[in-house]
């Protein structure tokens, strides 16, 4: 059997009934049971019923993303008993991939994601926070284009996601976010498009929400990963729990350093990379970054039978 990494997505994947197609799978049955007992709500029905408004919520969110991961996780691994060699996460998704390299638990990770998203949605207020995907332009080009803006400005504006090598996503205040949208666009970028999100994540601007942050990340027990797992922040393996906590700590306020996670799953001579977990982003992402890597999603039960397939 061919040796595999799972990826997990973060924000920007959820969607009413995304787990809809597992309706009587005991694993995915049993994750949302454990979820709903770990936050003291029905987190089934939110997931199956929505309304979107309230999945969109990033207090929502997020731990809905996890619980949707770790679902998926276990049920290819109720039906196939294959284990990913390596696990990454994009943002959010770290704590999902943490918790499937058994460092986390699920029933520790989920308050601990519900308390990081509103320790980052109450860092800066909704309206004045923002961000936007570049797309069409080199993370180099960005990145000169909001210093730009930041000087003319005054304002906070960062490269803060790079996800494919022609897409980087930008964050900061809501005027430095515009200015940099606009001379970006000016110096070539083929489009600049607002992101529909109430924080500007990943930047400096969460400074604060990552201190708070840090002191519930020494309350919460960590284990030795029994499975590798790269980091977003230093794209690097993470091996005791205290540089777990500084990894994920960094990483509130630090960019997601998604292309260079991709380029270190295939040196590691890995030639299959999975998204485990609602949508198909991530697999999208890391084709456009290593086009010669198999890809494929674990989604629904459809998604688990191809998967299966390539990797035999």
């Amino acid at each position: 059997m061919t040796a595999f990494a799972f990826v997990f997505p973060g924000q920007g994947s959820q969607s009413v009934g995304m787990l809809n197609a597992w309706e009587g799978h005991a694993a995915v049955r049993d994750t949302l049971v454990e979820a709903s007992d770990a936050l003291g709500e029905d987190v089934a029905r939110l997931i199956a019923e929505g309304p979107k408004e309230a999945l969109d919520l990033t207090t929502n969110t997020q731990p809905v993303m996890l619980t949707a991961g770790v679902a998926c996780l276990r049920a290819w691994l109720a039906e196939t008993g294959l284990q990913p060699a390596v696990v990454a996460g994009h943002s959010l998704g770290e704590y999902t991939a943490l918790v499937a390299a058994g460092a986390l638990s699920l029933k520790d990770a989920l308050p601990l994601v519900r308390f990081r998203a509103q320790a980052m949605q109450e860092a800066v207020p909704v309206g004045v926070g923002g961000m936007a995907a570049i797309l069409g332009m080199d993370a180099e080009g960005v990145k000169a284009g909001c210093a730009q803006a930041a000087a003319e400005t005054g304002e906070a504006v960062e490269a803060v996601n790079f996800n494919d090598p022609k897409q980087t996503v930008i964050a900061g205040t809501k005027a430095g976010v515009e200015k940099a949208c606009e001379l970006l666009k000016a110096a070539g970028a083929k489009r600049a498009l607002p992101l529909p999100v109430s924080a500007p994540f990943h930047s400096s601007l969460m400074k604060p929400a990552a201190e708070r942050l840090r002191e519930k990340l020494a309350a919460t027990t960590f284990a030795v990963p029994s499975i590798a797992v790269i980091n977003n922040i230093d794209v690097a393996e993470a091996t005791s729990p205290d540089a777990i906590r500084d990894a994920l700590y960094r990483q509130a306020f630090g960019p997601v350093r998604w292309v260079e996670t991709v380029q270190a799953l295939k040196a590691r001579g890995l030639t299959h990379v999975i998204e485990c977990g609602p949508g198909k982003v991530l697999a999208g992402m890391v084709k456009r970054i290593e086009a010669d890597l198999v890809t494929g999603t674990v989604f629904d039960p459809a998604s688990l039978a191809e998967v299966k397939g390539l990797l035999a």
